[in-house]
């Protein structure tokens, strides 16, 4: 691959934000011996924060070390270079090490919220729960609008099986994030095994009438085919026993749940409709007209 060739690559990487570490490792590698770093002007350090990123993925700290050592001489003290100096110690050194890093930082600077959230996720991996949930909840306090903070604790929550406090973080994401179907996705998953399958049921839909035309012909793909087997999975248990189901968020069963149930039957058995789907709509079809 050409120089030329790699640089656009990784900058395209940049620019949507994906980590795809291999292939930015490969492609970058290829920059750093060419020597084309000094070609890339400011857009070179951002490069070096990529390919350090990568090679610690990977497990190339050598490469890592290199790119951090050409940082941290042009940038001395940088909150973004002492990041990435973490990242690498947390591949190596030990937790309290980098703890004991990672607590002289915040003190020296406590409204560094990247390593505040690192923190937080080593606090995590080495399975001290509650002071993890302790300090995220803290964190939130003073970053509320971090999306990404209510959705890790949404996901903590969960791992315990505490759905009910994994909701109520997910309410938080779905004010800050009201257009985002994932989250709406994610919201109705978790609303599903706490067991409110009436709320659960509502927030499907919401997905469904978010990511979908009004065109009745349009095939479910993507998102809207695992949005239909929710609504699929929640209307026929309500079309079977209604009585049993109770709502802690006190959300009605709608009063049309049959029609509700056919058409997510139908629905998913379009997104199974082609060549490729004939196998798994059969299955489809053999789960859903058992039981009825």
């Amino acid at each position: 691959m050409s120089l030329q060739s790699a640089l656009q690559k990784l900058a395209s990487y940049r620019k949507n934000n994906t980590r795809a570490s291999q292939e930015i490792f490969k492609e970058g590698l290829i920059v750093l011996k060419s020597g084309g770093v000094s070609k890339l002007g400011d857009e070179g350090w951002a490069f070096l924060e990529q390919l350090t990123l990568s090679a610690i993925d990977i497990g190339r700290l050598d490469i890592a070390d290199q790119c951090l050592k050409q940082l941290s001489e042009k940038f001395p003290g940088s909150p973004r270079v002492d990041v990435l100096t973490g990242v690498r110690m947390e591949a190596t050194e030990s937790p309290s090490t980098v703890l004991s890093f990672y607590d002289e930082l915040l003190r020296v600077n406590p409204s560094n919220a990247a390593i505040w959230k690192r923190r937080i996720s080593v606090l995590r991996r080495v399975g001290k729960i509650d002071k993890a949930v302790e300090e995220l909840n803290e964190y939130l306090d003073t970053f509320y609008t971090d999306v990404e903070g209510w959705l890790e604790l949404a996901d903590i929550h969960s791992s315990c099986n505490q759905y009910h406090s994994a909701l109520q973080a997910l309410s938080h994401a779905l004010l800050l994030t009201p257009q985002n179907p994932f989250t709406f996705l994610q919201f109705a998953e978790t609303a599903y095994t706490s067991g409110d399958v009436p709320l659960a049921l509502k927030m499907f839909l919401v997905v469904i009438d978010m990511n979908e035309s009004e065109d009745e012909d349009t095939i479910p793909l993507g998102i809207s085919v695992r949005a239909w087997w929710g609504t699929k999975l929640c209307s026929r248990q309500l079309v079977s026993s209604p009585s049993t189901y109770t709502s802690d968020s006190n959300t009605p069963v709608p009063k049309n749940i049959k029609l509700i149930d056919e058409l997510a039957t139908e629905r998913v058995l379009t997104a199974y409709s082609g060549e490729q789907g004939i196998q798994a709509r059969g299955l489809v079809s053999k789960w859903m007209s058992a039981g009825r």
